[in-house]
């Protein structure tokens, strides 16, 4: 939200954002008084689809909201062509892609702004809060401004000329974080080199596809591990599939519902922001429907943990001759 709000996101504004991502991702739009635009996602990567985004642009469009979801990076090259053609504003969200690479450059360097998750379950954590990164210094002291009560750099202890709020992390969370962005590094190319191992035994189990890796990806942050489940070839529902492989000790879980599948979406349409007179349009989320992001969803998706990749590759092993397991025995599933 500080991010959105620092590049000027207000009242009336459409950004563009992915159905399958945390609830912030979508949240920060609305409390940024803005109105999310949902665009299915990639069959192969299950991020955005740049394909499908310049027919959800309008008049009202202002920004794209790029989630590096799992902590693959988004198709980068796509997504800032369209935004150049159409004046738009681009906002990376990074909460899980930590230290990872679109052609050799950082995720959050690309857009007007990036904003990072150090939440608890993530590859670099204090335990909650986040950070935003911009190479606009406009956009950094909006956001400086923001996430400190409104107060401007130079400016007077008690003159806050910007509403904002207090967003601050503490020293205590930045020394924390110091410390581990030293093992960042390391344990990113731990987590690319196990993954790359995992997702070669499993490419060979029939039913079971791993998410693909684009060739201009080249470092993936592995916050998650996903890969496809075909029930179809398997035979029995995900849901029987995800509840075997944890019990032949594999954490494991089905993810995401589309976020305008959401209890905070079931709203009426006529509510700020979405039927804000600024918007001047009504938007009814319980009317839409994107098939990608439900197939994978409903069906598909299997998320593995970005700690399951810090250990060595008998781990690896362990995992896939575990997935193979229940594959094989499905029939007693059903």
């Amino acid at each position: 939200m500080v991010a959105l709000k620092a590049i000027g996101i207000g009242a009336g504004d459409e950004v563009i954002v992915t159905p399958y991502t945390f609830i912030a991702s979508a949240s920060s739009i609305l409390q940024a008084n803005a109105v999310p635009i949902f665009v299915d996602i990639d069959p192969d990567t299950y991020n955005i689809d740049p394909a499908k985004i310049e027919a959800a642009i309008t008049d009202k469009t202002k920004a794209i909201m790029a989630v590096h979801i799992a902590g693959l990076p988004a198709d980068m090259d796509a997504i800032m062509d369209i935004a150049k053609r159409y004046n738009l504003r681009v906002i990376e969200d990074c909460a899980q892609a930590h230290g990872a690479e679109w052609r050799g450059r950082k995720v959050g360097s690309f857009g007007d702004a990036g904003a990072f998750s150090f939440q608890a379950s993530k590859n670099l954590t204090a335990g909650e809060g986040g950070i935003v990164v911009t190479n606009d210094e406009e956009v950094s002291n909006n956001a400086w401004s923001i996430h400190n009560v409104g107060r401007v750099k130079d400016g007077a202890w008690y003159h806050h000329p910007v509403m904002g709020s207090n967003y601050r992390m503490t020293e205590f969370q930045a020394a924390i974080l110091l410390n581990q962005l030293k093992k960042l590094p390391a344990e990113t190319a731990r987590r690319n080199e196990n993954a790359l191992y995992l997702t070669e035994k499993l490419e060979k189990i029939d039913g079971i596809r791993p998410l693909k890796r684009d060739n201009r990806v080249t470092v993936h942050a592995y916050h998650l591990y996903i890969f496809r489940y075909d029930e179809e070839i398997v035979g029995v529902p995900k849901a029987k599939f995800i509840e075997a492989l944890a019990a032949e000790g594999i954490p494991c879980a089905s993810g995401y519902e589309p976020l305008y599948r959401s209890g905070m979406f079931a709203v009426d349409p006529k509510s700020c922001p979405i039927g804000c007179p600024y918007y001047g349009r009504e938007i009814n989320y319980s009317q839409i429907h994107l098939p990608v992001v439900e197939r994978a969803c409903d069906k598909e998706a299997v998320w593995l943990f970005q700690s399951m990749f810090i250990g060595d590759k008998s781990d690896m092993d362990d995992i896939a001759t575990a997935i193979e397991k229940v594959v094989s025995f499905a029939d007693e599933l059903r």
